[in-house]
């Protein structure tokens, strides 16, 4: 059963000491974005985060940073939402927010292709405004540390 709640993964990595962030082309749509999924059952967002990482991203995850950011996403963007048996008075699903460092993914047949770009080539390319805002995060937490 898919549960009511959503998480996006930022896969990074740290070349010649810059922060590269990898985004991904989806397969059933002309946008790019990072991972993103939502949770099975009884999950807690870590928890899908990591089974996303691996099903879209090849990549086992051990040390998974999560973020502040959440978002507030319309069910109308969930076709599925009565056959997962989600309220009928739910109207938004919370996104969740992490990040995980890389050196490279194994993309599932979700995605097309992947690129690494910096946080200004990151921002421009992504379509979703949550996606824009984690990588803000994110890079703001790299910056300082």
């Amino acid at each position: 059963m898919r549960a009511p709640f959503q998480i996006l993964a930022i896969p990074y990595k740290i070349v010649d000491g810059e922060p590269l962030f990898c985004v991904l082309h989806r397969a059933d749509h002309d946008q790019w974005q990072f991972i993103a999924g939502g949770g099975e059952d009884e999950e807690t967002p870590i928890r899908a985060a990591k089974r996303e990482i691996f099903e879209e991203g090849g990549v086992t995850v051990t040390d998974l940073l999560p973020l502040d950011s959440i978002c507030s996403i319309p069910v109308e963007i969930f076709p599925k939402r009565r056959e997962y048996g989600w309220r009928e008075d739910l109207y938004v699903v919370p996104e969740y927010a992490f990040a995980f460092a890389c050196d490279d993914l194994v993309l599932s047949h979700e995605h097309t292709e992947c690129v690494w770009l910096s946080y200004s080539e990151a921002r421009e390319k992504l379509h979703w405004d949550s996606n824009k805002t984690a990588l803000y995060e994110l890079h703001s937490r790299l910056a300082l540390s």
